[in-house]
């Protein structure tokens, strides 16, 4: 969930805004040396970003009146790195909070964190690892994608706590009770983002495999005995 606007006490809406800053500020210089360098990849990031705020912005109602819905910074991240994310997701976050009235501006840094810093950061730490280890490409995209969107709503849930703890078992069990609400509607909805993902992924393998080439997500072959992906193999 984006955290709503003043629902956070004080203190701790500054102190998540103090620990995100560092992140967007070394991915907006990310983001701005990527796009001098290789100013053709500007279409790909803006549909990543498009992508993410689309995703972001589907409010689907929970338990107890929450709601939940797709975080979107899976693919992103798979294709641009997390500093990137971190950025485009923060650029979500402020245009959600002040156009769709989702999320807020006190509770930015909070949300920022959550899904523009540590859920892209899961999601392309998994795919890489399972990459490295022999995964085919398209497993790996599911996995980021459902680790990327599940991560943030672990981490929602431990501001929450830290926020509200439990008065008799403190922040452990408000930690438990955060967490099995959103399970209820996150844990499916993980699985269909990360479907989804597989599939734009697929359609970026047809349409886009030397950008997807140069940005490192498909390996060519050659001399040398490197592994060797054509975008049929990848694509299956």
């Amino acid at each position: 969930m984006h955290i709503a606007e003043g629902f956070l006490p004080p203190a701790h809406a500054v102190a998540w805004g103090v620990a995100s800053a560092p992140f967007v500020v070394h991915g907006a210089r990310s983001l701005v040396r990527d796009v001098r360098e290789h100013p053709e990849s500007t279409l790909l990031l803006g549909a990543s970003g498009a992508f993410t705020f689309v995703l972001s912005a589907l409010k689907l109602p929970s338990v107890t009146g929450s709601c939940s819905h797709p975080t979107g910074t899976g693919l992103g991240a798979i294709l641009f790195r997390p500093p990137v994310m971190a950025v485009l997701g923060t650029i979500t976050l402020l245009f959600q909070a002040l156009l769709l009235a989702h999320g807020g501006l006190t509770t930015l840094g909070a949300n920022v964190f959550s899904l523009a810093v540590v859920g892209p950061w899961a999601g392309y730490g998994v795919h890489r690892l399972l990459r490295r280890y022999g995964v085919p490409l398209m497993g790996a995209v599911f996995c980021g994608a459902f680790v990327a969107d599940l991560s943030t709503y672990c981490v929602t849930s431990v501001q929450l706590a830290l926020a509200f703890p439990d008065p008799g078992s403190g922040f452990l069990g408000a930690l438990g009770k955060f967490g099995s609400i959103f399970a209820v509607t996150q844990i499916p909805l993980a699985v269909s983002e990360g479907l989804l993902t597989v599939l734009v992924m697929r359609l970026l393998v047809q349409s886009s495999k030397g950008e997807l080439t140069r940005l490192g997500v498909l390996v060519t072959s050659a001399a040398g005995g490197k592994r060797a992906e054509s975008a049929e193999a990848v694509a299956r």
